[in-house]
């Protein structure tokens, strides 16, 4: 290493770089500060020293559901803040909020009808949706009416309104339950024949599928298979549910979608009184006579609103969270790591889940005196192979900890993420959910023919046969093939081997379910890769038992990476619509600060083509299996 000083022109344009970086931060802070100091000024002059307007008798709540429901926000909190501000993007409405709301709702006088607007509700799977609706059931026992209203519903959507005592729409809505379908596209032609790129997979297991798009012109019949088996499960126990909450035969929905060509015709294509026909709906109302309705079953009359009294679900949130924070502080806690996401290497952001950052919110858990019980909430289809790993590894340490550790599977929990859940003392799923997919594969490409396509061509000499033979511009030779293989062999023999450990189990037991095979929960359950039925609140009860917790003896804390005071500041004017105003008319210079999150995802992304383990090929375990 030199130890010569920088020349002058070097340390000029050094000097100017810091002079501009400087200046840049310079002019930021002073945009914060005076954005600080009008927002300060106008909440002072604007706003009253209650935090949260009263709640008055008669009130429905709307469970207005617009947005995806998630388990964690998938961007920073100062980004959603802007991005829900000024309509841009799609809201995100965390599971564990929506759930709250329902539980205080239940208990609270003021509140003495429930409306469900599932209008604009997405939800990446079954599962989360079924938890939604068993809560909804849940609030129904407090015998406070449950009506449901939207423009039109969707299959998710229909799921949660179905749980209502009456069940209305739009005279122009509809609901056309379609079944459950996965399709994907396939790659190969165009790679390997037309552009001239070799992709070459590496694999154990007949039904691990995840990469077959780059290999293959359709589905492999081994996909099909084992796709359409756990589908129909899902499927089947879609038409359950619903059916138990109308009071109709699930056979009695089979037969109205095979013969729905015939059964329109009759109404005349009208898809809203087909709904009502078959009974999916209980009667078609525009807005305003829905307003006129629920009036007239005893919600009281606003007349600044000119409408029923209600409250929606964000300011209502904010009643629940502040009798939340009411309660006395408990020294023994259940803590709650999410792990939402791809698994990748590294430390990643909220929405995806790092190797090392991930690892790390278990770590702090554990070494927190007041956590004495650990709940992983898992929604993952999978990653990287080690990330997994060293997420499993502070699991384990965990327990050496004597701190037991249940999992709770949301939507998915396969591949990689039922990696990370098989070494809890429990591992709790709803029937719904997708996991198993037990097998790892890699890939990589070779372009050589792709180069020859435009006159370039790769030449050389190494030291060794295997200098060179990953190279993606020259022909993988079979020598080097055959040393991938043994690697993702390798890793496959170690994923089963962990699993049949963990679940008491041999390996060759473990095999005959796994080779990437993808399973409903049910189905996982019956060949012993989980242990009960159930969400985050059965998780959660488990583990305060297992600590030896009394059933109102602890409390429960999601263990985040902490908001800045800043973040903190914004997220709440955000979260209550007296003053989201404020962050739409700040959002200008607030959304400087978005540049910083947009950066931390497109980096994670470039994480899935950086090789930093040292071999030919990274081992992955990931699941396409969302539906």
């Amino acid at each position: 290493m030199s130890s010569a000083q920088p020349g002058p022109i070097r340390m000029f344009f050094r000097f100017i770089w810091n002079a501009v970086n400087f200046t840049n931060h310079l002019v930021f802070n002073l945009i914060m500060l005076v954005v600080l100091i009008g927002i300060i000024a106008i909440v002072s002059a604007g706003m009253s020293a209650k935090s949260f307007t009263p709640l008055q008798d008669k009130t429905a709540l709307v469970l207005d559901l617009e947005g995806v429901l998630v388990e964690q926000r998938t961007a920073d909190t100062i980004s959603s803040a802007i991005a829900e501000a000024q309509g841009d993007g799609m809201r995100e409405i965390r599971l564990r909020d929506v759930l709250r709301v329902i539980e205080s709702a239940k208990r609270d006088p003021k509140i003495t009808h429930l409306l469900i607007d599932t209008d604009g509700f997405q939800a990446a799977g079954m599962a989360s949706t079924r938890e939604l609706a068993r809560a909804l059931q849940d609030f129904k026992t407090s015998k406070k009416p449950v009506y449901a209203f939207a423009d039109g519903y969707e299959q998710k959507q229909y799921l949660l309104a179905a749980q209502a005592d009456k069940v209305f729409m739009d005279p122009e809505g509809g609901f056309l339950p379609e079944g459950l379908g996965r399709y994907r596209l396939y790659y190969r032609e165009a790679l390997q024949d037309k552009l001239g790129v070799d992709v070459h997979l590496f694999r154990v297991g007949e039904f691990k599928s995840a990469a077959e798009p780059y290999i293959l012109d359709g589905a492999s019949k081994e996909a099909k298979e084992a796709d359409l088996f756990w589908m129909n499960d899902i499927w089947q126990r879609y038409l359950a549910d619903v059916g138990k909450a109308r009071g109709i035969a699930p056979a009695a929905i089979t037969a109205a979608i095979e013969q729905m060509p015939a059964r329109l015709a009759a109404v005349k294509g009208d898809l809203a009184q087909w709904a009502v026909d078959e009974k999916w709906v209980d009667g078609l109302k525009t807005q305003d006579e829905m307003e006129k309705f629920m009036v007239e079953q005893g919600v009281a009359f606003d007349d600044d609103l000119g409408s029923f009294r209600q409250i929606g679900l964000k300011d209502y949130l904010g009643h629940a969270n502040k009798l939340h924070l009411e309660k006395p502080a408990q020294r023994d806690t259940v803590a709650v790591v999410v792990a939402q996401g791809e698994i990748i290497d590294g430390e990643q952001p909220p929405g995806v889940i790092g190797g090392v950052s991930t690892a790390a919110l278990i770590r702090a858990a554990r070494e927190d005196e007041a956590v004495k019980a650990l709940v992983l909430r898992v929604d993952s289809p999978g990653g990287g192979v080690f990330a997994s790993e060293q997420i499993r590894r502070e699991i384990e340490l965990t327990k050496a900890a004597g701190i037991p550790v249940v999992v709770s599977m949301a939507n998915v929990a396969a591949s990689g993420g039922y990696w990370i859940s098989m070494n809890a003392d429990r591992i709790y799923a709803d029937e719904s959910t997708i996991t198993g997919s037990i097998g790892i594969f890699g890939m990589m490409i070779s372009a050589p023919r792709a180069l020859e396509k435009i006159g370039v061509r790769s030449d050389g000499v190494g030291t060794t046969p295997w200098a060179g033979a990953f190279d993606i511009t020259r022909p993988m030779p079979e020598p080097a093939k055959l040393v991938i293989q043994s690697v993702i062999e390798r890793g496959y023999s170690q994923f089963i081997t962990k699993v049949g450990k963990a679940r008491g189990q041999s390996p060759e037991a473990i095999d005959q379910v796994a080779r990437g095979r993808v399973w409903s929960g049910a189905q996982a359950k019956e060949h012993g890769l989980v242990d009960a039925f159930g969400g985050l609140h059965e998780a959660v009860a488990d583990a305060a038992k297992r600590a030896k917790l009394g059933k109102d003896g602890y409390t429960i804390d999601y263990i985040e990476e902490p908001m800045s005071p800043f973040e903190q500041f914004v997220s709440n004017l955000a979260g209550n619509s007296e003053t989201e105003g404020l962050v739409r008319w700040a959002s200008p210079a607030l959304g400087l600060l978005r540049q910083n999150a947009m950066g931390r995802q497109i980096h994670a992304d470039l994480k899935w083509l950086e090789n930093r383990s040292g071999r030919p090929v990274n081992a992955v375990a990931h699941c396409f299996c969302a539906f």
